[in-house]
């Protein structure tokens, strides 16, 4: 699905790359969606083609360490889709193999370009609602049943709702605050014959600001996805950012008027500003996932700052490791400990 719906379209639609091999082990999908494209079975071959700068792996998780150091050693520039590995052990070593090699080693942390967390990020940059105190994110999903046929339910996998959503919902809260003190949390499986933890509430610590961050695939009737509350007022906001939805009806990423929300979820600000009193809707900035390979090509090409830093992805995993540890134990772990 991640090569299907996001990767795949956003290279194909953007100028600074030319998509050049896919490797698909058993299925021809591929060759259908991209005719001009070489279509090989075997992952070695991609890393022999001297032409092929850069590799993406979004393969399942529990491949991604094995399959990112051996394109890093091979010399490629690599992409990993989230979450970056399964262990921080993993995460130290790619980071390590890709700073002597001299390559590129990015995270494919797509939402902070979502167009609710760019809001949220002005909102806070803002200022409009004074000191913040409360931060808490959901990302929820109605999901009564175990998915067949899908190693994303399978214990032996090592996956779980806490690395495929929480490594979202985590990246975004680190790039809002920086990395927490310490982590709390409550992590279940839900459903009726699930392997795999389908449910967590955590709490990160910081000396200044609640944050909370929560998941569950047994959420028929959706609430609000970010609550935020300041000293002068609050800001509240509902529904999922359009791109996903939009990647797999087939749609154009650039086209005019994409990533654009409609109005029925714009955020609901309530807040004094100065000493005027506001409540009404904000327009929800327009999301762009194109942006992540802006910036992977000015990285690469011009020598600019990589936006999602291999290093930030290994946070990501610290904390998703506190929270495990922090359920088992039922206490607070502090990440100097980890």
């Amino acid at each position: 699905m991640s090569g299907k719906v996001f990767h795949g379209p956003l290279l194909t639609n953007h100028d600074g790359f030319q998509l050049k091999t896919i490797v698909e082990r058993t299925k021809n999908e591929a060759a259908a969606l991209y005719p001009g494209v070489k279509i090989i079975r075997e992952y070695e071959k991609l890393l022999q083609d001297k032409e092929i700068e850069l590799i993406i792996v979004n393969t399942p998780d529990h491949t991604h360490y094995d399959l990112a150091l051996e394109a890093i050693n091979a010399g490629k520039h690599v992409i990993v889709e989230k979450p970056f590995t399964q262990t921080l052990e993993q995460a130290y070593s790619l980071i390590e193999a890709a700073r002597e090699k001299g390559v590129m080693l990015s995270v494919f942390q797509n939402r902070r370009w979502d167009g609710d967390f760019l809001t949220v990020q002005q909102v806070i940059q803002n200022n409009l609602l004074g000191k913040l105190v409360e931060f808490e994110s959901h990302f929820d999903r109605f999901r009564n049943y175990i998915q067949a046929g899908t190693w994303k339910e399978n214990a032996d996998t090592g996956t779980g709702t806490l690395y495929n959503l929480g490594s979202h919902l985590i990246d975004q809260a680190v790039v809002l605050f920086g990395v927490p003190d310490a982590v709390n949390a409550e992590i279940r499986i839900l459903r009726p014959g699930g392997e795999v933890d389908d449910c967590f509430d955590i709490r990160l610590s910081y000396n200044y600001i609640k944050v909370t961050l929560k998941a569950s695939y047994l959420v028929r009737e959706q609430g609000p996805k970010y609550f935020l509350h300041g000293v002068n007022g609050s800001f509240v906001k509902s529904g999922l950012d359009v791109q996903e939805d939009a990647l797999k009806a087939g749609g154009m990423p650039g086209t005019p008027g994409w990533g654009t929300e409609g109005e029925q979820n714009w955020g609901i600000l309530n807040t004094d500003i100065g000493d005027l009193h506001y409540k009404g809707k904000i327009e929800t900035l327009p999301g762009n996932y194109l942006a992540f390979y802006d910036n992977i090509y000015d990285h690469i090409v011009k020598g600019k700052p990589l936006a999602v830093k291999a290093e930030q992805a290994a946070e990501t995993i610290k904390i998703i490791m506190a929270a495990y540890k922090s359920n088992e134990l039922h206490q607070t772990i502090r990440l100097a400990d980890m």
